[in-house]
């Protein structure tokens, strides 16, 4: 699926810190917590807290975000629609990375099974 350049831009120069909050509310909202939200996004890209929490002190970019994760071997299997795009059709490697983080923050949020939410067949 083709997002435009203009919209790749925008997600790309979007600092993780302005983003992370908003992550955290959603999920807080249906009873899930912190702890599973770091869960989630260390199996994406392999930050620990430590490491999660530096990043978001220095208010990296998304692209600078996913350019320093080691990007989870099994994020292909994440599907689905999130924002109006399906995400294993999206062409432009950092926009599909920031919309696997959407996708499985969604998933979290709905009270998806950690397993499953993990892609733990």
């Amino acid at each position: 699926m083709k997002t435009t350049p203009e919209h790749d831009e925008r997600i790309a120069s979007m600092t993780f810190a302005s983003v992370y909050p908003h992550y955290l509310t959603k999920v807080e909202k249906k009873g899930r917590t912190k702890k599973e939200l770091h869960q989630v996004i260390e199996w994406l890209t392999a930050f620990d807290e430590k490491k999660l929490q530096e990043l978001i002190d220095e208010e990296v970019t998304f692209q600078t975000f996913f350019q320093k994760a080691k990007v989870n071997p099994n994020a292909h299997q994440i599907k689905g629609v999130i924002c109006g795009y399906r995400v294993e059709e999206i062409e432009n490697p950092l926009t599909q990375q920031v919309r696997y983080l959407d996708k499985l923050v969604d998933e979290l949020a709905k009270g998806k099974a950690m397993d499953k939410v993990l892609r733990k067949q």
